[in-house]
């Protein structure tokens, strides 16, 4: 991270972020490739970090603050007008082809599953207070909150915590990631605007659907990368990881998972 001209005074900067979160990932790796210098700060283990960003009044991560004021950093392009940046963010796929990667990345993620013990589901991966069970799940919730704000039905980021029923185990989220996976192809089917131009609730603003379709589908992506790590990190080689040209056209982090 390095002090650049566009932003002469870049120490006041600082980002909220905890581990896993992919969204706090990417944006770090965006502003560090912008020569923005900022400060990071772990509010999953540091709890002053976690005091500074309720003093805010900010309820979520990742956060970009400076001088008292704050963004949701949920959209890169949100980052880029707060600290009026002198860049873009790149174009978003069109719906047609989010609706193939999305497609794409549950089915990979119901297949890397099937490759994990019911005591590897249960475990914890690194620095990040949840068990992989309770990631694959996120990973279905992710796409059906999605789906659920073509609705209408506001993308709550307390919804991004919920948990698997205790009595789930591996069949079970293969099986929602496949009921998931069917509710998005109904959808798409019957959806009449296909340039998904009208706007839905978030707890971020209200956005395109466009917008939050490729939120969605790079959100679980991401997630489902990190699945295919924590398969190597017990020995075991994924199956059906995604791939680069899986991968291509999303905004995904250049890393997998965020120390």
């Amino acid at each position: 991270m390095s002090e650049t001209a566009q932003n002469p005074n870049p120490a006041r900067i600082k980002v909220f972020w905890q581990p896993g979160c992919t969204s706090c990932l990417r944006v770090k790796e965006f502003l560090t490739s912008q020569g923005v210098e900022f400060e990071s700060i772990d509010v999953h283990n540091d709890a002053d970090g976690m005091k500074q960003l309720n003093s805010l009044g900010a309820r979520s991560v990742p956060i970009v603050a400076l001088a008292g004021r704050y963004t949701l950093a949920q959209s890169l392009n949100d980052v880029i007008r707060f600290l009026d940046l002198k860049t873009r963010a790149i174009d978003a796929l069109s719906p047609q082809a989010l609706i193939g990667k999305l497609d794409l990345v549950l089915t990979a993620a119901a297949r890397l599953t099937g490759q994990l013990s019911e005591d590897q589901l249960r475990s914890v991966f690194r620095n990040r207070n949840r068990t992989v069970g309770a990631l694959v799940f996120h990973i279905v919730r992710v796409a059906q909150m999605g789906l659920q704000a073509a609705q209408q039905i506001e993308l709550r980021f307390e919804g991004f915590d919920d948990l698997p029923p205790d009595d789930w185990r591996g069949n079970e989220l293969i099986s929602w990631a496949e009921e998931i996976r069917g509710q998005l192809h109904a959808w798409w089917r019957d959806e009449s605007d296909k340039a998904l131009s009208y706007s839905v609730p978030t707890y971020y603003g209200e956005r395109p659907m466009h917008e939050v379709l490729e939120r969605t589908t790079w959100h679980a992506a991401q997630h489902t990368r990190q699945l295919a790590l924590i398969l190597e990190s017990h020995g075991i080689e994924p199956e059906g990881r995604l791939t680069p040209a899986d991968l291509a056209g999303l905004p995904v982090p250049e890393e997998v998972w965020d120390r």
